[in-house]
């Protein structure tokens, strides 16, 4: 492994000297911050450091999501957290939305506003959401400024195909992204901005004095002037005070299905299963909450439990009359905490965080990315 001390005068003059900011971790938030760094100083020197050739947590492999809340999501959330809070936590999210579409057009990141539904399996449980739609709806309103966002739909077998389920909850608001596309998009803004990306280079610790910070790295050290830390579940191991834990999101992709009439987005559970079409392929991804304390990990790799968990509600009442197998496995790693808000802080005053984005990365990793470019730039 080459170190940076074998590097030559032109490398480390180019890409690790003088530098004015550095952003640790290259997935939507850190790319933000970058880009909102570049908009306020426009001759700073910006890098990027990422660990892998991709990013490794979850900007890369989520399932493309552009949603905010479902029904049964916001209904659990509103029992166990007190109620300003929740309704703030949606007003990020949808605003996160509105800035992400503000920054790429709908072409660039295939955006499309299917809506969404939040499928039911118990009839006893309409009781309980049915009375309290008007109310949701009330909130919604407030936020966005759309009347209706929730209706109820109870024939979503014969519609898509189903089994087992008892109706919907659509949102009409919501919609799906190809995650890929934005990835693209996002690579040609770093370059047209000149901000300097590095691949392969993990961070190991960050120790800062009133003037500079220093980074710590797989193949040796750096120097800066201003750090932003987004690597969001990671960033434990990087910072272990901090109130974050990883969450592994296991997902799946089916072969291409003939006829496939399961099109949109989709959620079950209070969102901790989702699903979704990719041409005609299905996109299913969820089931941490069957075993929480497993999941609580680092590790991409899959599990026996979830993965079945997953082809069983396939096979049961996804798609129950198809004939598919499964052409893609992967993990990605989540940044969660007690609180569902992110954490968006200064640590020093050279260094800031931008993480805990609790599997909401699309839709608030925009906001979160540029208000930690405002954190740097006090």
């Amino acid at each position: 492994m080459i170190q940076f001390k074998q590097l030559s005068f032109w490398e480390k003059v180019t890409l690790l000297e003088n530098i004015d900011f550095l952003v640790v971790g290259s997935g939507i938030v850190g790319s933000a911050c970058a880009l909102e760094l570049r908009r306020q100083h426009p001759d700073a020197k910006i890098v990027i450091l990422e660990r892998s050739y991709l990013p490794l947590g979850a900007s890369t492999k989520n399932a493309g999501f552009a949603c905010f809340g479902s029904v049964t999501e916001l209904l659990d959330d509103l029992e166990n957290v007190p109620e300003e809070r929740v309704w703030n936590t949606v007003k990020l999210r949808y605003d996160g939305l509105e800035r992400l579409l503000q920054r790429f057009s709908a072409t660039d990141i295939h955006y499309e506003n299917c809506g969404s539904y939040d499928l039911i399996t118990d009839e006893e449980d309409l009781a309980i959401y049915h009375p309290k739609l008007a109310y949701l709806n009330q909130q919604i309103e407030f936020i966005t400024g759309k009347k209706d966002c929730y209706s109820f739909e109870k024939n979503v077998n014969e519609k898509f195909g189903f089994s087992g389920f008892e109706g919907g909850y659509f949102n009409r608001l919501e919609g799906a992204i190809d995650t890929g596309k934005l990835l693209l998009a996002t690579q040609k803004d770093l370059a047209k901005n000149g901000i300097i990306v590095l691949n392969g280079i993990e961070v190991t610790q960050i120790h800062a004095d009133d003037h500079e910070a220093v980074i710590e790295t797989n193949y040796g050290e750096i120097r800066s002037k201003k750090v932003a830390v987004t690597i969001n579940g990671f960033a434990k191991k990087l910072l272990p005070g901090l109130l974050v834990e990883p969450a592994r999101a296991q997902v799946l992709v089916t072969s291409e299905i003939k006829g496939l009439r399961a099109k949109g987005t989709f959620h079950l559970d209070k969102g901790y299963y989702y699903f979704r079409n990719v041409g005609n392929r299905v996109l299913f991804g969820g089931g941490r909450n069957l075993d929480f304390k497993a999941e609580n990990t680092f590790d991409l790799n899959q599990t026996a439990l979830i993965q079945q968990a997953l082809e069983k509600l396939l096979r049961e009442q996804i798609i129950p009359n198809a004939e598919f197998s499964i052409d893609y496995r992967w993990s990605g790693t989540m940044g969660v905490g007690t609180e569902k808000g992110p954490i968006l802080e200064k640590i020093k005053p050279n260094i800031a965080v931008g993480v805990r984005l609790g599997g909401m990365g699309v839709a608030i990793g925009s906001l979160i990315g540029e208000r930690l470019a405002l954190l740097l730039h006090d």
